[in-house]
């Protein structure tokens, strides 16, 4: 088989790294790929938003299959004009991606089928959504309706920050088009978790749980980013509760897509609020988590590209998934200012080094070649994964390695996984 990737960041070199375990597999490529990947893939130089040039590659080159790593090309259509050709795609098409490219979709779907999540309102209008604000108080939550890379919810401990949010959002538009519309929810406290599914669009397949940490710097301080490391399994998801996300969110949703004519295929993220036991949806995502989907895929033991291949033939039949009873925990190291503006190009040392651990990957994201050399050309730079028979020696060999890797103003948090430890 040959297969195509469509990204270049983290998810996508541990999804490759995934696929290139399957017997099935002769050939895999990248679209963009980054450095890392290329030692695994072939990399091809087009951006996973050209939807034409990516389909006319796949056509020459015969690929057997294309799995879609991030959600910018799935909500601008790759799946629908794949499938229109007649080749074989993982993935939701567009009308399904709304999930995650509208907040305002996938609050009002919840609503519809009783998911359970946070009371909502949604805001075109500025005014309206300021005096909402002023009604309602703080805490409060105020999210971009559309894309904006992880960044677009603010948590607003204050009225002054909620009011400040809908400015940057709404006049200043700092998150472009993703802000013409906001959505405003009520404050959830708890602990979060993610949960991921696999399917066809009527079959579900569970993975494993997980937990991302979302702040930029340690005990869950400063701003939302993409992700600053994850950890699988994740505790506060008990057998029991892996059964009522399931039952009450997982199969739900899918059935209520299908109603609304728009039925959902590949994988489904669910970005959860546990509370005395409780779980609430905070968001959905149409694609694998990154951080989480480097410790998930690490200590997934099945062949992957069977599972990818039945959700994009809608003959999903397989109901579980094999796991080493190992935990993971990935550390992402980041460029110094992210979330907010950050130098490239600095020389990252140390990756030979790290690599020679042993039960450690170190995948690639936001890396680049510089005159033969591997630099620094994103907010996050590289997810430092490590196994261990514990979640303590997971931490403890993922730490390890990110010790051994150095470029200037790297910066990384040092509680990942800590949580789980609590528990």
């Amino acid at each position: 088989m040959k297969i195509l990737v469509v990204g270049g960041g983290g998810r996508e070199h541990a999804l490759i790294w995934k696929i290139a375990q399957s017997p099935l597999v002769d050939h895999i490529y990248c679209a963009p790929g980054n450095p890392g990947i290329a030692e695994l893939a072939e990399c091809v130089h087009i951006g996973a938003d050209e939807i034409e040039a990516l389909l006319d590659f796949a056509k020459a080159e015969k690929v057997d299959l294309t799995v879609v790593g991030p959600e910018v090309p799935l909500t601008l259509g790759i799946v629908d004009r794949f499938q229109d050709a007649g080749l074989t795609i993982f993935g939701p098409n567009q009308a399904a991606a709304r999930i995650e490219g509208s907040k305002g979709f996938s609050k009002d779907l919840m609503a519809k089928y009783g998911i359970p999540t946070a009371a909502y309102q949604s805001f075109t209008e500025r005014e309206a959504a300021i005096a909402y604000i002023k009604a309602q108080g703080a805490p409060i939550v105020v999210k971009a309706d559309g894309l904006a890379a992880g960044k677009g919810v603010i948590v607003a401990l204050s009225e002054e920050q909620a009011l400040a949010a809908i400015d940057d959002i709404m006049r200043d538009k700092v998150f472009g088009d993703a802000g013409a519309s906001v959505v405003i929810e009520e404050f959830m406290d708890g602990e979060e978790a993610s949960f991921f599914a696999f399917t066809d669009g009527q079959n579900i397949l569970p993975l494993a749980s997980s937990q991302d940490h979302k702040r930029a710097f340690d005990d869950d301080q400063g701003p939302n980013t993409g992700g600053m490391g994850a950890y699988s399994p994740a505790p506060v998801v008990t057998a029991a509760l892996h059964d009522e996300i399931v039952e009450t969110i997982v199969k739900p949703t899918i059935s209520g897509m299908a109603s609304e004519g728009c039925p959902y295929s590949g994988i489904l993220y669910v970005g959860l609020m546990i509370k005395d036991g409780k779980p609430r949806v905070v968001e959905f995502n149409a694609r694998f988590g990154d951080p989480e989907a480097q410790p998930l895929l690490m200590r997934m033991k099945s062949d992957i590209v069977p599972v990818l291949m039945a959700c994009a033939k809608g003959s999903l039949e397989q109901d579980s998934i094999e796991w080493h009873d190992k935990a993971a925990v990935c550390v992402v190291m980041a460029s110094g200012g992210y979330p907010a503006s950050f130098q490239k190009g600095y020389e990252i040392e140390g990756l030979d080094q790290a690599a020679e651990l042993g039960e450690v990957m170190v995948f690639h994201a936001g890396t680049a070649l510089k005159d033969g050399e591997v630099v620094n050309n994103g907010g996050r730079v590289l997810g430092v994964t490590g196994l261990g028979v514990t979640v303590a020696e997971a931490i403890e060999r993922a730490y390890q390695a990110a010790e051994k890797i150095s470029w200037q103003d790297v910066h990384y948090r040092k509680d990942i996984g800590r949580k789980a430890l609590n528990r």
